[in-house]
């Protein structure tokens, strides 16, 4: 089972909630790339480039940590790589209020899981829940 230390996942979750603060008080976008450009590169390559910087600063060997799920992750992943996408994209055609929406989601959203809640998990398991069901439902 893919697992990833707990520090790294909320460092990602930090980098995401300063990321989305600075863009809301500056409305601008461009800090927004920070998160974006590191989370669609671990998407697509495995490598995220903040999540390598701070694995350098953990203080025990990675497996000592609480581990998190890989697969949630990388749907945790693709959930915030949207919103910053959609806001991204919503500042280049000055869509100001879809901006805000969309980075105040994705903000709220990892701030919400740095406290202890994961709405893309939640998500997730619902998901996983009607699939199964459908399928159990199909078989009768």
């Amino acid at each position: 089972m893919n697992t990833i230390p707990k520090p790294l996942v909320m460092a990602n979750q930090w980098t995401i909630v300063l990321s989305v603060i600075v863009a809301l008080i500056t409305q601008s976008a461009w800090i927004l790339f920070v998160p974006l450009v590191a989370n669609l590169s671990s998407l697509l390559t495995g490598f995220h480039p903040i999540l390598v910087i701070v694995k350098r600063f953990l203080l025990k060997p990675a497996n000592a940590y609480i581990q998190e799920d890989y697969a949630q992750l990388r749907f945790n992943q693709w959930l915030a790589v949207g919103f910053l996408f959609v806001a991204s994209i919503s500042f280049v055609l000055n869509w100001s209020i879809l901006f805000n929406v969309a980075t105040i989601m994705v903000g709220l959203a990892a701030l919400i899981a740095i406290f202890g809640f994961c709405i893309g998990c939640f998500m997730r398991f619902q998901y996983q829940q009607w699939n199964y069901r459908r399928k159990n439902s199909a078989m009768r």
